[in-house]
């Protein structure tokens, strides 16, 4: 079995991260479909694609709220959560092979780091950008953004249009300091760890004036 994993959110000051893993018994299940990173397509091209490979692949997501994000890195480990969230999905599926879009840059240590957890025999190859390069490591970064865009729509419908949720967005950073500056507080899913935070909480009332 061959897997490839990626993830959605990351950066983003609102909503969870989602890890995608993707799995498939050769690549000629995937081969037919035209993927490419998620970043690069339009939404409704990757519904369409999510549609469509949903139905004929296996896969598996963890989605990871922000209080969980916020603990990781107020103990700097963030990383490490990503990588204890990847060796559940591979122990879930226990592939031969799987390709992994690293968060970090230091894919040696990531590799390494991942198979001192995991107790299987699985060759791991981890790259920057590999959601560019591996069509199923494309397919998990496809799965990961549709599902974490669901996840942020529906905070839309409850609490209104506050953007991509990523800080720089001028829209999500308003919806963020409006909040803060009415009620003193913020909503659960933001992750308040974020620098974006930090500054509109350090900000007076007397400056947004």
């Amino acid at each position: 079995m061959i897997c490839g994993i990626d993830e959605a959110g990351r950066g983003c000051v609102i909503g969870p991260l989602v890890i995608a893993c993707v799995c498939i018994e050769d690549n000629d299940e995937i081969n037919n479909f035209k993927l490419k990173d998620s970043k690069k397509l339009r939404k409704s091209v990757r519904e369409k694609i999510f549609d469509e490979i949903s139905d004929k692949i296996k896969y598996k997501v963890e989605i990871i709220p922000p209080r969980e994000i916020d603990l990781a890195v107020e103990r700097k480990k963030l990383n490490f959560l990503e990588i204890e969230k990847i060796c559940n999905l591979l122990e879930h599926f226990k592939p031969k092979i799987v390709y992994i879009d690293s968060p970090i840059v230091n894919t040696k240590k990531f590799v390494k780091e991942i198979k001192n957890r995991i107790n299987l025999e699985c060759k791991i190859i981890a790259e920057n950008k590999a959601d560019e390069r591996y069509p199923i490591v494309s397919a998990a970064s496809i799965i990961a953004k549709v599902i974490r865009d669901r996840e942020i729509e529906k905070l839309k419908e409850r609490y209104g249009d506050f953007g991509s949720g990523y800080p720089s967005d001028p829209r999500t950073v308003a919806f963020l300091r409006e909040h803060y500056m009415n009620k003193r507080r913020l909503p659960d899913f933001v992750r308040k760890s974020w620098k974006t935070i930090t500054k509109i909480k350090n900000t007076t009332l007397e400056q947004f004036i």
